[in-house]
């Protein structure tokens, strides 16, 4: 089956000039009824106690899935499992760890976070030896000899 270009091509190689200008028209007035369709996708709404509690409430009282669930509720399905498996967005406790994580994830969305420095790695000082104590034997050397053993 031939492509519309091909088609086209076709059209202009035997000089169908009025062909063309017809296919033209079309196209333009199929632009002019052509709208926009909203996203498929959801955005999630933001969890709160209310709505943990009437995914429980769904969860005990119906027979639908979690993806169900979560597209009645308008959540991410992920949410609704939290909420089932482990009782999670129960309390309005902002300091619990879902609340400190989901504020954390919206902070660094709108930019609000200052950037982390960087910091380097803590070295490991060892505990300062007595006098006269033996050097305690460093790890993975055993059995070999360096010049600065000697």
């Amino acid at each position: 089956m031939a492509t519309l270009k091909e088609f086209e091509d076709s059209l202009r190689e035997h000089g169908m000039h009025m062909a063309l200008a017809l296919l033209e028209r079309l196209r333009e007035r199929d632009r002019a009824t052509r709208t926009t369709r909203p996203a498929r996708r959801i955005t999630g709404r933001k969890m709160t106690p209310e709505l943990a509690r009437a995914v429980l409430e769904l969860h005990a009282t119906t027979g639908m899935t979690q993806q169900e669930i979560a597209f009645k509720v308008g959540v991410n399905q992920g949410r609704v499992n939290e909420v089932i498996k482990h009782g999670k967005w129960l309390d309005d406790d902002p300091t619990a760890p879902e609340q400190v994580a989901r504020d954390k994830a919206v902070a660094r969305i709108r930019g609000d976070s200052a950037p982390r420095a960087k910091t380097a790695p803590r070295k490991k000082v060892a505990a300062p030896r007595k006098a006269g104590e033996p050097a305690p034997a460093k790890p993975g050397r055993q059995g070999q000899l360096s010049f600065g053993d000697l």
